[in-house]
């Protein structure tokens, strides 16, 4: 199979990446790649539906990632695990001897380990430029659920209709389900059995990363958890901050003691991001260094600086990222040709943040329990589907009011330029369209 039938392929049945944000998959197929990686580092605490579904489709996964690495003519597929997922582990032993490119490469149980660039160093040693591409330095990633998404397009002719999500906390059955694209957060929780606190905030994504959603909010193809947490949680009450508080509290208690900087992933990897620096130009409105605030715009917005390294509990990420938008709808773009620092391995290795201790210092540990993984699609009467739900164009509706459509029809067309099909997740009668989204209710 050539590069280009494969980019077909993966476009039409609306392949992205399952997480993050979304980017389609078939942008990523380039002959440049001398390395892919399969990425199943669980970057978030209490995320396990990557290692499940792996384990249980270990042989699939692992033939898709060797064929999409002689598509590109890579030279090695290297599959990227934690060392603790040992039933994974073992899953992946039993087959990745049959597919000669292939390799497993056992990962720290660290915090982001599952941040590409992170990621990237640890299993090859280069380093992704600030503001630049994986692909620069040879190397694409891969996340598992993509790429079992892919097996099913190419060997079952499905495209992606329903979505892999865990959801743990405050559940009295923490599970990891399989539902149809567009059902809500609160259907997904009601599969969980009962919610064990009183006004429950629903956290979409992972603790570190994710956000506040509502009840009513679309399942998208990039849903991997939801967390039931207590309103005053830890997590909710950062998410709920005001930017002129934290600037405020920044300027009164920030001791500039550079532990948001020591720890930070990037910086470790010789990126120009120094919130300590910035904390301080921020606070005291002293912008005569602009550099401090551009190099914002080189934070992955991981949230190690603000969730574990700072000791006043201050908010350098949250921060950021509001002058990171600020720049952005200015129109500054992040500066180009930038030279990474040499890494520095002997001083890198003693300021990975340990998964356990991020855990326990969010909160979290008691939550850390199974959730078994049911891979049957859970049936929903009605889905509200959106249109965009990847970066880059929104997929154009090509259905109407009153259409009679299949579950896995295609019922929006890819956009113009960077786009993927959406299909339709489950049969029924199309009510609604719109410019956002496509309604479908299930016909008795």
């Amino acid at each position: 199979m050539e590069i280009k039938e494969l980019s077909k392929i993966l476009q039409e049945n609306g392949i992205v990446g399952a997480g993050g944000a979304g980017f389609p998959t078939y942008a990523k197929l380039d002959e440049r790649a001398e390395t892919i990686l399969l990425n199943c580092a669980e970057c978030e605490p209490l995320l396990k539906l990557h290692r499940q579904l792996l384990e249980q489709h270990a042989y699939e996964i692992t033939k898709t990632f060797s064929m999409i690495a002689d598509v590109v003519d890579a030279k090695e597929a290297i599959i990227c695990i934690k060392k603790e997922y040992k039933a994974t582990i073992a899953a992946l032993q039993q087959c990745v001897g049959e597919f000669p490119k292939v390799r497993i490469h056992l990962l720290d149980g660290v915090y982001p380990m599952g941040d590409e660039v992170v990621m990237i160093y640890e299993a090859t040693r280069k380093v992704v430029r600030p503001g630049g591409l994986p692909i620069e330095t040879g190397v694409a990633v891969f996340n598992v659920e993509t790429v079992y998404n892919a097996y099913r397009a190419l060997e079952l002719n499905h495209p992606v209709t329903d979505k892999v999500v865990s959801v743990v906390a405050e559940v009295s059955k923490p599970v990891t389900v399989r539902v149809p694209l567009g059902c809500t957060i609160q259907d997904v929780v009601n599969l969980a059995g009962v919610t064990t606190t009183k006004d429950p905030v629903y956290f979409v994504g992972g603790p570190m990363m994710g956000n506040i959603g509502l009840a009513d909010q679309p399942v998208t193809k990039t849903t991997n958890a939801i967390l039931v947490l207590p309103k005053d949680h830890l997590i909710i009450q950062k998410k709920q901050r005001k930017a002129s508080i934290d600037l405020n509290r920044a300027a009164s208690i920030c001791c500039q003691c550079q532990m948001c900087t020591d720890l930070c992933p990037r910086h470790a990897l010789g990126h120009p991001i120094e919130p300590h620096k910035f904390m301080r130009s921020a606070s005291n409105q002293d912008f005569q260094n602009t550099n401090v605030f551009i190099n914002t715009m080189f934070c992955s917005s991981c949230g190690l600086c603000e969730m574990y390294s700072c000791p006043q509990g201050l908010a350098p990420r949250s921060l950021m990222a509001d002058y990171k938008m600020g720049l952005r709808k200015a129109g500054v773009k992040p500066p180009q040709g930038v030279v990474p620092a040499p890494v520095r391995d002997e001083i890198r290795e003693f300021r990975k943040a340990p998964e356990e201790r991020l855990e326990a210092r969010l909160g979290l540990t008691k939550y850390n329990t199974d959730a078994p993984l049911n891979d049957t699609v859970v049936p929903m009467s009605t889905v509200k589907i959106l249109l965009s739900q990847h970066i880059g164009a929104p997929a154009a509706a090509i259905t109407a009011v009153g259409d009679v459509v299949e579950e896995g029809q295609m019922i929006a067309k890819p956009g113009n330029g960077l786009s993927v099909a959406i299909h339709a997740s489950i049969s029924g009668k199309v009510v609604e369209v719109t410019d956002r989204y496509i309604k479908i209710q299930r016909m008795n």
